[in-house]
């Protein structure tokens, strides 16, 4: 029996490591463009995203309200990820 449940706490790491490094690059990268540029790009100010993805990635070390407040906070950074940073880029280049 010890051998099933090493497994899943094994693959359950594995899963927070890779929400917690997602959650890492989305903060990060929000914290690399300017303010002017949410405002170009028609999106959320970045001080609103710098807040959610800031209280994501500390909710990812404490441990509150369990995997349901990590999915939505994971979420959260994913809208991020395929949406803001996308149009955010796309403004950097021209």
């Amino acid at each position: 029996m010890g051998g099933i449940f090493a497994v899943q706490n094994t693959i359950m790491l594995l899963v927070d490591l890779a929400m917690l490094a997602v959650v890492i690059f989305a903060f990060v990268s929000c914290l690399t463009y300017p303010a002017e540029a949410y405002r170009a790009a028609g999106k959320w100010s970045k001080q609103g995203w710098g807040i959610v993805l800031g209280i994501a990635l500390l909710l990812q070390f404490v441990p509150v309200g369990g995997m349901l407040i990590s999915l939505a906070m994971l979420i959260a950074a994913l809208v991020f990820l395929a949406d803001v940073r996308p149009a955010l880029s796309s403004l950097r280049r021209r």
